[in-house]
C-alpha cells in the first residue's frame, strides 16, 4: 500500500503540475475559440514552441507512464479515488501561482472529497 501511496502521489505531482502548466501557458495565449484558420495555425505553432506547454505536457507523459505503473497492481476501486488528491493540488496551485480564487465552499468540498478518499483507502487494507 505505501509503494502505491508514493508512486500515486508522484503521479498527482506531475499530473497537478502539468495542468497548471498547460493552463498559465494557454492563458498566455489568449482565447482561440473565435480564431481564423490562419489564427489557429499560429495558435498551434505558438503551442508548440512555449516552454510551459512543453514542460506540461511533459508532466502529464510522466503521470500517465506512473499512473499505468499502478494499474499493473492496484485495484481500480481503490487507485482511481486516490487520484482525487489533485483537487487539494490544483486548488492550492491555482489560487497561489494562477492567482484563481478558490472560495471556502471550494475548500469544504475538496475537505470532503479528501475523507472520501481516506476512506477508501483505508478499506483496501481491511
Amino acid at each position: 500500500m505505501l509503494k502505491t501511496f508514493i508512486i500515486m502521489m508522484l503521479a498527482v505531482t506531475a499530473g497537478t503540475v502539468g495542468d497548471i502548466l498547460l493552463a498559465k501557458g494557454m492563458k498566455e495565449m489568449g482565447d482561440i475559440s473565435a480564431m481564423s484558420l490562419r489564427g489557429i495555425l499560429n495558435a498551434a505553432y505558438q503551442a508548440l514552441t512555449n516552454p510551459k506547454l512543453i514542460v506540461g505536457t511533459a508532466m502529464l507523459a510522466i503521470f500517465f507512464f506512473l499512473w499505468l505503473a499502478v494499474l499493473s497492481w492496484e485495484d481500480l476501486s481503490v487507485a482511481l479515488p486516490m487520484q482525487a488528491l489533485n483537487y487539494v493540488l490544483v486548488a492550492f496551485l491555482a489560487q497561489f501561482y494562477l492567482g484563481e480564487h478558490v472560495s471556502p465552499l471550494r475548500w469544504t468540498g475538496i475537505a470532503l472529497v479528501c475523507v472520501g478518499v481516506m476512506l477508501i483507502t483505508k478499506s483496501s487494507s481491511s
